[in-house]
């Protein structure tokens, strides 16, 4: 296959994933509404419920994200700094991997805090 039939067949590959990606995205949403008209519900009214713990569980998540790069950054800059007898850092691949790794701790350790926080109050006004 030449470069020009394979350009082709990935426009027409693209097009029809994103076809059927919306094709998807419709079928899915008119067989909810549908459930949710059998069981009495107004489809209308559920899209625009509140979510009130929707800014602190992003919040949450973006502190936890900031934190684990900060801690990444200190130690890559100043535990893992590990050189070579030029002076060319060693291991630039863990330390980058290492970054994204703790983001990603970092930002489940948010979510995590934002879930006890949210079943914390769900459960004090269940007391009251």
């Amino acid at each position: 296959m030449d470069e020009g039939q394979l350009a082709l067949l990935m426009v027409i590959l693209s097009n029809l994933g994103l076809l059927l990606m919306i094709f998807g995205i419709r079928y899915l949403r008119n067989r909810e509404n549908m459930a949710m008209i059998e069981k009495g519900m107004d489809p209308k009214l559920n899209r625009n419920r509140p979510a009130p713990f929707q800014n602190l569980k992003w919040g949450l998540l973006l502190v936890g994200a900031g934190l684990g790069l900060t801690l990444a950054f200190i130690l890559s800059e100043y535990i893992l700094n590990q050189k070579d007898t030029y002076g060319n850092r060693l291991d630039e691949g863990r330390i980058t991997f290492l970054y994204f790794a703790l983001i990603a701790i970092g930002g489940g350790c948010g979510l995590i805090a934002s879930y006890k926080v949210e079943k914390k109050e769900l459960l004090d006004k269940k007391e009251l």
